[in-house]
């Protein structure tokens, strides 16, 4: 299966965050658009995937993916793919996690990434999640910059945690506020 390269109509003048349609990833889309979401994925993040690893999410949380679509034609901008599920600690949590997040990079600085997360945010909430995690570079200024306004906070330094070897931090947006129960 080949890729191709699409060339994006212009927004010129527009505010692209308001003008692109956001959806929410549906089975019937995959054959549509798991290759340009790969594609784009793949291209910037550090971490290589399978198509497996993107089935694995988009198969069992579609509610949680959404995605970024140019107005006329369709193609995709950009594409967050989230989980949510019980995680076993001292208090079980319910934690919803951002396993990937990408905008097209002609498109970055448009508010594009912080509408897709304010939407899995939102979607994660409605399913009752106490918490979203994620990993990030320590050297991508711009998504940790993006995460700590929306309200992420550093958890957690992992040393060499990519591939790549670069180190990365563990951010968390707590959503609710676990309740003792010392009396």
């Amino acid at each position: 299966m080949g890729s191709e390269t699409v060339s994006l109509p212009s927004l010129q003048g527009q505010d692209p965050a308001s003008t692109l349609r956001y959806i929410q990833y549906e089975h019937q889309l995959e054959s549509r658009y798991l290759p340009a979401i790969r594609s784009l994925i793949s291209k910037d993040l550090s971490e290589p995937y399978s198509v497996y690893v993107y089935r694995y999410f988009l198969c069992q949380w579609a509610h949680l993916c959404f995605m970024a679509l140019h107005p006329t034609n369709s193609s995709l901008i950009g594409v967050i793919i989230c989980k949510l599920d019980d995680h076993a600690s001292e208090t079980p949590t319910r934690r919803g996690y951002i396993a990937m997040l990408v905008v097209e990079s002609s498109f970055r600085g448009c508010g594009i990434a912080s509408a897709l997360v304010k939407k899995a945010i939102d979607a994660m909430t409605t399913h009752d999640a106490d918490e979203i995690v994620l990993e990030t570079e320590e050297t991508n200024k711009p998504a940790m910059n993006l995460y700590e306004r929306l309200g992420f906070l550093r958890s957690k330094k992992l040393h060499r945690y990519y591939l790549n070897g670069n180190s990365a931090y563990r951010l968390v947006l707590p959503l609710r506020q676990v309740i003792g129960t010392d009396l």
